[in-house]
């Protein structure tokens, strides 16, 4: 899709969102401050809204998660989780949250979750599903769902052992705590800690931007199917993606460049 055609097409108005483009960097804003931005069905619906217009913009090459206010996500909307009236209605609501935040897992670009205050529940969930995670010095994050006799249900008992382990996540669920960015650093859990959770996002991703487009999304697809097959299978796929990479106008460019002692112009084909 070519920019004429994707700035023709009408971009939904979000009442809980916020989306911006710009140099590269889609980023998504969840505004809802005085709930701290928890997670009810509309947000969720709005996040599957702005999942596909990320997959669409040509403008877009890493997409950045974020919350206003002093929340990242506090979590599910407990008002709407009390109101739940039976077991298939609740296994619904996890369903929905399950699809909206692998519909953010499967974007073909690299996504980070700017955890600028508390990423509780449904909020860690969803950083969860982003690819790197960078925290505020002040961000706290847990999955506190069995203190309120309920377990995750947006994929936190199945993301968090992947990223962490067994242990560490059971550790973590089992107990309900809160934990502080400078320990979920040393667990895992975040990829950096800085006083701006924002700003230091936006300076991953201009990193990362240095980067061939096509390469990144190919690594990424690498490393996304082959983490739950055996080590023989996934390296099938490494190898049949590396030699896609090797057909690319940005592998012609990247190569050249480097013998030439310059900075490589990768036009992501």
């Amino acid at each position: 899709m070519n920019q004429e055609e994707f700035f023709a097409l009408e971009v939904p108005e979000f009442q809980y969102l916020s989306y911006t483009v710009g140099g590269g960097i889609a980023t998504v804003t969840i505004r809802r401050p005085d709930a701290l931005n928890a997670l009810n069905q509309d947000v969720l619906l709005e996040l599957a809204q702005v999942s596909e217009v990320i997959a669409e913009d040509p403008e877009a090459k890493v997409a950045i998660f974020t919350g206003e206010g002093r929340a990242f996500v506090a979590g599910a909307d407990i008002n709407q989780i009390a109101g739940i009236a039976d077991v298939f209605a609740a296994r619904e609501f996890a369903l929905l949250g399950q699809a909206v935040f692998n519909e953010i897992a499967a974007l073909p670009l690299p996504t980070i979750a700017a955890v600028n205050g508390f990423a509780l529940g449904g909020g860690l969930e969803l950083a969860l599903a982003c690819d790197l995670r960078v925290a505020s010095q002040k961000a706290k994050l847990g999955l506190p769902e069995v203190g309120l006799g309920i377990i995750p249900g947006f994929g936190g008992t199945q993301r968090l052992p992947r990223l962490i382990g067994r242990g560490r996540a059971l550790d973590l669920i089992f107990t309900a705590r809160h934990v502080p960015a400078e320990e979920a650093l040393q667990l895992g859990l975040v990829n950096r800690v800085a006083e701006d959770a924002l700003q230091a996002a936006q300076e991953l991703a201009r990193q990362i931007l240095k980067n061939g487009p096509v390469a990144l999304a190919l690594a990424k697809e690498s490393v996304s199917r082959g983490e739950n097959l055996d080590l023989a299978e996934a390296l099938e796929i490494e190898a049949d993606l590396f030699g896609l990479a090797c057909q690319t106008q940005d592998m012609k460019e990247g190569t050249k460049a480097f013998l030439e002692k310059r900075a490589a112009n990768f036009k992501g084909e």
